[in-house]
């Protein structure tokens, strides 16, 4: 059974605007993936993982190591990754071979890298560290929790909500090996890595469900509300007050 420490995250408040330009570099494509584990938890769960657009890394002011050996070595690992992403993107299309391209953007074909070859060959750059989320996805995707667990939890970035989903996703990822009070954990640090109105209100449902079920009915409570109060227009408070009624059933 897959154990995970729960990293220390201290809420920021930051609107989501700040972060649309790092994200939409990372992601385009919308999946909606369900699980039989969220019958307990929320039902459906919205990832934006898609295609990540190639980063390039200028250093400047950097001779030596950085200048000869760093930036083809990024480059290289940014055209590995086009080809690898592109076996992601076409799994989120092509649900009936989905499994099958998901273990291709891992293990790479052609004689072009998968994430996991990437992550070998060129650690220390971006791409690399882009492959590690996208591995954590896409073996979440096929079911393999235990290493999507671990790939997302070696992801680290600046980016809070490419944090938050990340983070949200080893939370997912617990609930999904019947681990809840790993997933509450996981899914409190994902809302508190960063307050804006698309991971937050997403990830308090989810925790809001969770606490519920594990008869935390006060910290419920206090998620769902939250909800109601600070992200009304989001869709998931539609069936708020729903969810606030079943949550003071005892």
């Amino acid at each position: 059974m897959a154990t995970y420490k729960k990293k220390g995250y201290k809420r920021k408040n930051k609107d989501l605007n700040q972060n649309q330009s790092t994200t939409a570099e990372v992601f385009d494509t919308l999946d909606q993936s369900a699980s039989s584990t969220e019958k307990i938890v929320a039902k459906y769960q919205n990832y934006i993982i898609g295609l990540v657009l190639l980063v390039v890394v200028v250093v400047l002011g950097f001779l030596g190591y950085s200048s000869l050996i760093l930036d083809p070595k990024s480059e290289e690992a940014n055209n590995e990754l086009f080809t690898a992403q592109n076996y992601f993107g076409q799994a989120l299309i092509d649900t009936e071979n989905s499994d099958s391209l998901f273990t291709l953007s891992l293990n790479g074909a052609d004689g072009k890298y998968g994430f996991l070859d990437i992550i070998e060959n060129y650690s220390g750059t971006n791409a690399a560290n882009l492959a590690t989320y996208s591995a954590g996805m896409a073996y979440f995707q096929l079911n393999d929790f235990e290493n999507a667990i671990k790939f997302l939890g070696d992801f680290d970035s600046d980016d809070e909500i490419l944090m938050a989903l990340a983070l949200g996703g080893i939370g997912d990822s617990f609930a999904e090996l019947d681990q809840l009070e790993e997933a509450l954990d996981f899914y409190e640090s994902a809302f508190s890595v960063s307050e804006n109105n698309f991971t937050s209100p997403k990830f308090l449902l989810k925790a809001a469900n969770v606490a519920s079920y594990l008869n935390n009915k006060n910290k419920a409570s206090d998620y769902y509300s939250i909800i109601k109060k600070d992200y009304p227009k989001s869709s998931e408070s539609n069936l708020i007050d729903v969810q606030i009624e079943k949550n003071s059933v005892k």
